[in-house]
């Protein structure tokens, strides 16, 4: 099978807790810094507030408690991604954004056994950088995730 410069997929590299993550371009609205979270009362922890980005009511959706890392002192978190799901939109909180890395879909592995089981249920399989492990994050796990935890 031949491989052209057209067959790769593009990622934009987020940092959250130190793990390398990946998220598809494709579902990446927009990258920005969150500015004036309104908390919401009564909601789940990792929710974080909801902002206004121009314009659209934008629910913030903290990734270090998702994830189940504990928040960082005296921390605001410093980028957000921005992305829809079913006409909502949301900004993933994050530590912080890397470059847009071009990868090809055969470097793409399952999820390691020994991967941290935090981690894979939102795991859409991995890719082996130099020294480094970048985790795909499966957006939609991401989200449904704040709905089982909400049921709960």
């Amino acid at each position: 099978m031949q491989t052209t410069s057209d067959d790769v997929t593009e990622y934009v590299t987020v940092l959250i807790g130190g793990q390398l993550f990946g998220l598809p371009i494709s579902r990446v609205q927009d990258v920005f810094m969150p500015d004036r979270l309104t908390r919401v009362p009564l909601s789940h922890p990792d929710i974080a507030g909801v902002l206004n980005l121009r314009g659209r009511i934008v629910t913030a959706i903290d990734m270090r408690i998702r994830l189940g890392l504990a928040r960082e002192k005296d921390a605001k978190p410093a980028m957000a991604v921005g992305i829809e799901s079913r006409g909502e939109s949301y900004g993933l909180l994050i530590d912080s954004v890397g470059e847009v890395l071009k990868l090809s879909p055969e470097s793409r592995e399952q999820n390691p056994i020994n991967l941290d089981p935090r981690w894979s249920r939102v795991s859409a399989g991995v890719h082996r950088l130099d020294g480094q492990l970048m985790v795909i994050l499966d957006v939609d796990s991401v989200l449904a995730m704040g709905g089982e935890q909400m049921a709960a």
